[in-house]
Protein backbone atom coordinates (compact mmCIF):
# COMPACT_ATOMS: atom_id res chain seq x y z
CA UNK A 1 0.00 0.00 0.00
CA UNK A 2 1.36 3.41 -0.96
CA UNK A 3 2.17 5.96 1.71
CA UNK A 4 0.93 9.52 1.36
CA UNK A 5 1.77 12.58 3.45
CA UNK A 6 -1.21 14.43 2.02
CA UNK A 7 -4.35 12.29 1.89
CA UNK A 8 -5.83 11.97 -1.57
CA UNK A 9 -9.47 11.48 -2.56
CA UNK A 10 -10.74 8.50 -4.53
CA UNK A 11 -14.30 7.89 -5.69
CA UNK A 12 -15.73 4.38 -5.74
CA UNK A 13 -19.06 3.72 -7.47
CA UNK A 14 -20.64 0.27 -6.94
CA UNK A 15 -22.59 -0.58 -10.11
CA UNK A 16 -23.06 -4.34 -10.17
CA UNK A 17 -26.79 -4.37 -9.37
CA UNK A 18 -29.70 -5.23 -11.64
CA UNK A 19 -32.13 -2.50 -10.56
CA UNK A 20 -35.10 -4.90 -10.53
CA UNK A 21 -37.54 -2.36 -9.06
CA UNK A 22 -37.35 -0.33 -12.26
CA UNK A 23 -39.07 -3.14 -14.16
CA UNK A 24 -36.72 -2.73 -17.13
CA UNK A 25 -34.80 -5.35 -19.06
CA UNK A 26 -31.62 -3.33 -18.67
CA UNK A 27 -29.60 -2.87 -15.46
CA UNK A 28 -30.65 0.46 -13.94
CA UNK A 29 -27.21 2.03 -14.26
CA UNK A 30 -27.41 1.69 -18.05
CA UNK A 31 -30.93 3.04 -18.56
CA UNK A 32 -30.93 6.01 -20.96
CA UNK A 33 -31.01 9.46 -19.37
CA UNK A 34 -30.71 12.44 -21.72
CA UNK A 35 -29.18 10.20 -24.37
CA UNK A 36 -26.51 8.71 -22.08
CA UNK A 37 -26.36 5.75 -19.66
CA UNK A 38 -27.72 6.86 -16.29
CA UNK A 39 -24.41 6.13 -14.54
CA UNK A 40 -22.44 8.34 -16.93
CA UNK A 41 -23.77 11.57 -15.40
CA UNK A 42 -22.39 10.92 -11.92
CA UNK A 43 -19.13 9.50 -13.28
CA UNK A 44 -18.64 12.61 -15.39
CA UNK A 45 -19.17 14.85 -12.36
CA UNK A 46 -16.71 12.87 -10.25
CA UNK A 47 -14.10 12.83 -13.01
CA UNK A 48 -14.50 16.57 -13.52
CA UNK A 49 -14.00 17.37 -9.83
CA UNK A 50 -10.35 18.44 -9.37
CA UNK A 51 -10.21 17.19 -5.77
CA UNK A 52 -10.89 13.60 -6.91
CA UNK A 53 -7.69 11.82 -7.95
CA UNK A 54 -9.23 8.67 -9.43
CA UNK A 55 -12.70 7.26 -10.02
CA UNK A 56 -13.25 3.50 -9.73
CA UNK A 57 -16.52 1.94 -10.89
CA UNK A 58 -17.21 -1.56 -9.58
CA UNK A 59 -19.04 -3.68 -12.16
CA UNK A 60 -20.37 -7.20 -12.21
CA UNK A 61 -17.82 -9.80 -13.29
CA UNK A 62 -20.06 -10.66 -16.25
CA UNK A 63 -21.07 -7.10 -17.17
CA UNK A 64 -21.65 -7.03 -20.93
CA UNK A 65 -22.95 -3.45 -21.19
CA UNK A 66 -19.95 -1.36 -20.15
CA UNK A 67 -17.96 -2.09 -23.30
CA UNK A 68 -20.88 -0.99 -25.50
CA UNK A 69 -20.34 2.66 -24.52
CA UNK A 70 -17.48 5.07 -25.10
CA UNK A 71 -15.90 6.22 -21.83
CA UNK A 72 -12.67 7.51 -23.36
CA UNK A 73 -13.32 11.17 -22.54
CA UNK A 74 -13.01 10.27 -18.85
CA UNK A 75 -9.75 8.34 -19.28
CA UNK A 76 -7.38 7.79 -17.58
CA UNK A 77 -9.17 9.07 -14.45
CA UNK A 78 -12.00 6.53 -14.76
CA UNK A 79 -11.07 2.90 -14.03
CA UNK A 80 -13.56 -0.02 -14.30
CA UNK A 81 -13.20 -2.91 -11.86
CA UNK A 82 -15.01 -6.13 -12.82
CA UNK A 83 -15.27 -7.58 -9.33
CA UNK A 84 -18.75 -6.66 -8.08
CA UNK A 85 -20.70 -8.87 -5.70
CA UNK A 86 -24.37 -9.67 -5.03
CA UNK A 87 -24.89 -6.74 -2.62
CA UNK A 88 -23.75 -3.13 -2.44
CA UNK A 89 -21.54 -3.90 0.57
CA UNK A 90 -19.98 -6.86 -1.26
CA UNK A 91 -19.20 -4.69 -4.27
CA UNK A 92 -17.72 -1.85 -2.22
CA UNK A 93 -15.55 -4.24 -0.24
CA UNK A 94 -14.40 -6.02 -3.41
CA UNK A 95 -13.53 -2.64 -4.91
CA UNK A 96 -11.57 -1.62 -1.83
CA UNK A 97 -9.60 -4.85 -1.97
CA UNK A 98 -8.91 -4.37 -5.68
CA UNK A 99 -7.42 -0.88 -5.20
CA UNK A 100 -5.35 -1.75 -2.12
CA UNK A 101 -2.04 -1.17 -3.93
CA UNK A 102 -3.12 2.19 -5.35
CA UNK A 103 -4.50 3.82 -2.21
CA UNK A 104 -2.84 4.71 1.09
CA UNK A 105 -4.41 3.79 4.42
CA UNK A 106 -5.21 7.43 5.25
CA UNK A 107 -6.55 8.38 1.81
CA UNK A 108 -10.23 9.24 1.58
CA UNK A 109 -12.72 7.09 -0.33
CA UNK A 110 -16.00 8.64 -1.47
CA UNK A 111 -18.57 5.94 -2.21
CA UNK A 112 -21.37 7.11 -4.48
CA UNK A 113 -24.56 5.38 -5.65
CA UNK A 114 -24.58 4.58 -9.37
CA UNK A 115 -28.30 5.45 -9.26
CA UNK A 116 -27.74 9.08 -8.19
CA UNK A 117 -27.12 10.70 -11.59
CA UNK A 118 -27.79 14.27 -10.44
CA UNK A 119 -24.66 14.54 -8.33
CA UNK A 120 -23.20 18.03 -8.70
CA UNK A 121 -19.68 19.29 -8.19
CA UNK A 122 -20.77 21.38 -5.21
CA UNK A 123 -22.05 18.24 -3.44
CA UNK A 124 -18.60 16.65 -3.71
CA UNK A 125 -16.70 19.82 -2.88
CA UNK A 126 -18.82 20.53 0.22
CA UNK A 127 -18.32 17.00 1.53
CA UNK A 128 -14.56 17.16 1.06
CA UNK A 129 -14.33 20.64 2.56
CA UNK A 130 -16.43 19.84 5.65
CA UNK A 131 -14.80 16.47 6.40
CA UNK A 132 -11.19 17.19 5.49
CA UNK A 133 -10.06 17.35 9.12
CA UNK A 134 -12.67 15.06 10.65
CA UNK A 135 -11.41 12.02 12.56
CA UNK A 136 -14.23 9.78 11.38
CA UNK A 137 -15.67 10.98 8.07
CA UNK A 138 -19.30 11.33 7.14
CA UNK A 139 -22.04 11.44 4.54
CA UNK A 140 -24.29 13.77 2.62
CA UNK A 141 -27.79 13.68 4.07
CA UNK A 142 -31.06 15.59 4.33
CA UNK A 143 -33.03 16.36 7.51
CA UNK A 144 -36.49 14.80 7.37
CA UNK A 145 -39.25 17.24 6.46
CA UNK A 146 -42.21 14.88 6.03
CA UNK A 147 -44.37 13.45 8.79
CA UNK A 148 -43.40 9.78 9.25
CA UNK A 149 -45.86 6.93 9.75
CA UNK A 150 -45.16 3.37 10.86
CA UNK A 151 -47.47 0.78 9.25
CA UNK A 152 -48.58 -2.77 9.98
CA UNK A 153 -48.74 -5.65 7.50
CA UNK A 154 -52.04 -4.31 6.08
CA UNK A 155 -50.52 -0.86 5.54
CA UNK A 156 -52.60 0.68 8.27
CA UNK A 157 -50.96 3.32 10.44
CA UNK A 158 -49.66 2.03 13.74
CA UNK A 159 -48.05 5.23 14.94
CA UNK A 160 -46.60 8.58 13.95
CA UNK A 161 -42.83 8.63 14.29
CA UNK A 162 -41.16 11.77 15.60
CA UNK A 163 -38.94 13.20 12.86
CA UNK A 164 -36.72 15.22 15.21
CA UNK A 165 -33.05 14.56 14.42
CA UNK A 166 -33.92 12.09 11.64
CA UNK A 167 -31.98 12.40 8.39
CA UNK A 168 -32.19 10.72 4.98
CA UNK A 169 -28.83 9.30 3.98
CA UNK A 170 -27.44 10.23 0.58
CA UNK A 171 -24.10 9.72 -1.14
CA UNK A 172 -21.22 10.23 -1.51
CA UNK A 173 -20.22 8.76 1.84
CA UNK A 174 -16.62 9.62 2.68
CA UNK A 175 -14.28 7.67 4.96
CA UNK A 176 -10.58 6.84 5.28
CA UNK A 177 -9.64 3.80 3.20
CA UNK A 178 -8.37 1.68 6.09
CA UNK A 179 -11.28 2.59 8.38
CA UNK A 180 -13.90 1.79 5.75
CA UNK A 181 -12.29 -1.47 4.67
CA UNK A 182 -11.96 -2.75 8.24
CA UNK A 183 -15.55 -1.78 8.99
CA UNK A 184 -16.91 -3.58 5.92
CA UNK A 185 -14.76 -6.65 6.58
CA UNK A 186 -16.57 -7.00 9.92
CA UNK A 187 -20.07 -5.77 9.06
CA UNK A 188 -22.94 -7.95 7.90
CA UNK A 189 -26.18 -6.94 6.20
CA UNK A 190 -25.44 -3.21 6.05
CA UNK A 191 -27.12 -1.11 3.37
CA UNK A 192 -24.62 1.74 3.30
CA UNK A 193 -21.05 2.49 4.36
CA UNK A 194 -22.08 4.67 7.30
CA UNK A 195 -23.89 1.69 8.84
CA UNK A 196 -20.67 -0.32 8.77
CA UNK A 197 -18.76 2.58 10.34
CA UNK A 198 -21.44 2.90 13.04
CA UNK A 199 -21.21 -0.84 13.75
CA UNK A 200 -17.49 -0.32 14.35
CA UNK A 201 -18.34 2.13 17.14
CA UNK A 202 -17.71 5.38 15.27
CA UNK A 203 -20.08 8.30 14.67
CA UNK A 204 -20.01 9.71 11.12
CA UNK A 205 -20.90 13.35 10.57
CA UNK A 206 -23.95 14.44 8.61
CA UNK A 207 -23.24 17.06 5.94
CA UNK A 208 -26.41 18.64 4.60
CA UNK A 209 -26.97 18.06 0.91
CA UNK A 210 -30.04 18.97 -1.15
CA UNK A 211 -33.03 17.28 -2.74
CA UNK A 212 -31.59 17.40 -6.27
CA UNK A 213 -29.20 14.57 -5.38
CA UNK A 214 -32.01 12.06 -5.76
CA UNK A 215 -31.73 8.31 -6.11
CA UNK A 216 -33.43 6.75 -9.12
CA UNK A 217 -35.45 3.83 -7.76
CA UNK A 218 -38.80 3.92 -9.58
CA UNK A 219 -39.61 4.75 -13.24
CA UNK A 220 -40.95 8.22 -12.33
CA UNK A 221 -37.57 9.08 -10.80
CA UNK A 222 -36.01 9.03 -14.27
CA UNK A 223 -38.26 11.90 -15.32
CA UNK A 224 -37.39 13.85 -12.17
CA UNK A 225 -33.68 13.30 -12.77
CA UNK A 226 -34.04 14.50 -16.35
CA UNK A 227 -35.80 17.67 -15.21
CA UNK A 228 -33.11 18.39 -12.62
CA UNK A 229 -30.26 17.93 -15.08
CA UNK A 230 -31.94 20.09 -17.71
CA UNK A 231 -32.72 22.96 -15.32
CA UNK A 232 -29.58 22.95 -13.15
CA UNK A 233 -27.34 25.08 -15.37
CA UNK A 234 -26.25 28.27 -13.65
CA UNK A 235 -27.10 27.14 -10.12
CA UNK A 236 -24.51 28.38 -7.62
CA UNK A 237 -23.97 26.82 -4.20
Amino acid sequence: MQQSFHPRHFALVPAAGSGSRMGAGLPKQYLPLLGQPLIRHALATLCATPEIDQVFVVLSVDDSHWARHDWSEMSPKLVPLFCGGPTRADSVLAGLRAIAHDVAATDWVLVHDAARPCLASWHVERLIRELGHDDCGGILALPMADTLKRADEQRRIVETVARDRLWRAQTPQMFRYVVLRRALESAHGVTDEASAIEAAGLRPRLIEGDTTNLKVTWPLDLHLAEWILLHREGVVQ
